[in-house]
């Protein structure tokens, strides 16, 4: 079977959307199948240009190529699933979230465009139409297809799927930090955990790891020099793939603060490498793998409230062994499996 993987590209960026795309290819290949990731460079702003690729995500063309039909076309992202092709199947990694879940909030901006109001309403009709063509909707998370079905209507189904790299996550011990590895973005909230790390009381400490925006990196780097925590919070910085799994394998727990996440690899790896994981109530789809008390905790987005859950387990590395283990048992239970992934993408088209 060809398929076509179709989403969208930032010139210049790379994350898990990319990398979800360069898994699912990975995995249409290895089970025998020839596919290839097709994109169209994506820019939000301003509103005229967000509106061009809207048109360009309609005008993608993936009936064939080089006279050879494509069977199958999966799309990933606004606005590739525009496109028209009679096997057309959507697995969400999430919608234009200026548009929806960010509307109004700190997040997001389209609210305060001259012309937002009407934007977002043009995205939400043509959502709503675009995606209503495909033969079935899967979204990656249930906090994804809780949007789709409140903000269009749309009855779609959760496919979860594993981080990439995860057989190589391993469990080495239980130091007494916690690690936390994202994006630096006022929206991953790292904040929150420097200013936790000020009301710790159990000698637990804090690393931070992760590149992206050097304003809020500075920001982060001007709250440890304030309030003399240099001793208490690493700022790792963009670290490798085999740093990220020794911190992994020798933290105490990890933490998780994004706000509202489509899905949360790092709840995912955290896991894979037997370690606990503390998030806050408001972060998402880490909420459908964060059981309280059963594989981490769930606390308040405070610091004082933060502070004293990380030290419940920076008192007790019996405790974080064994929430650990029972966080490997919960990936069992998930389908978290690229197999039924692509046989549920192969079945609906």
């Amino acid at each position: 079977m060809k398929v076509a993987i179709a989403t969208v590209q930032v010139p210049f960026l790379r994350g898990g959307a990319e990398l979800l795309a360069s898994s699912l290819q990975q995995a249409f290949e290895s089970r025998g199948h020839v596919a290839d990731i097709v994109t169209i460079p994506f820019k939000w702003y301003p509103s005229a240009t967000l509106t061009e690729c809207m048109i360009a995500g309609r005008m993608m063309d993936l009936t064939e190529v080089n006279g050879e039909k494509i069977d199958l076309v999966v799309a990933l992202k606004f606005p590739a699933f525009y496109l028209r092709h009679e096997h057309k199947v959507a697995w969400l990694l999430h919608q234009h979230r200026q548009a929806y879940d960010l509307w109004q909030t700190p997040f997001g901006d389209m609210h305060a465009w001259p012309d937002g109001k009407g934007l977002r309403n043009l995205i939400v009709r043509h959502d709503t139409r675009y995606l209503a063509e495909a033969s079935r909707v899967y979204t990656i998370s249930e906090n994804v297809t809780a949007r789709l079905r409140r903000y269009n209507g749309i009855a779609s189904m959760p496919l979860y799927h594993p981080p990439q790299g995860y057989a190589s996550l391993y469990c080495e011990s239980f130091e007494n930090f916690v690690f936390y590895p994202s994006r630096i973005d006022p929206m991953k909230r790292q904040r929150l955990l420097v200013e936790a790390a000020r009301y710790l009381r159990s000698g637990m400490r804090v690393v931070i790891a992760g590149g992206g925006g050097d304003m809020e990196a500075a920001h982060l780097q001007s709250l440890v020099h304030e309030y003399g925590l240099e001793n208490r919070v690493t700022l790792a910085g963009f670290i490798s793939e085999d740093e990220k799994r020794s911190y992994y394998a020798r933290c105490r727990c990890v933490f998780f603060g994004a706000y509202d996440e489509d899905y949360g690899y790092v709840t995912l790896e955290a896991f894979y490498a037997h370690k606990p994981v503390v998030a806050l109530r408001d972060t998402g789809g880490a909420l459908e793998f964060v059981e309280h008390g059963v594989n981490g905790y769930l606390c308040d987005s405070d610091a004082r409230s933060l502070a004293a859950t990380l030290d419940r387990l920076g008192d007790s590395p019996d405790l974080a062994e064994r929430l650990g283990s029972a966080a490997h048992t919960t990936l069992g239970k998930k389908l978290i499996d690229w197999d039924y992934v692509v046989t549920s993408l192969i079945d609906s088209r």
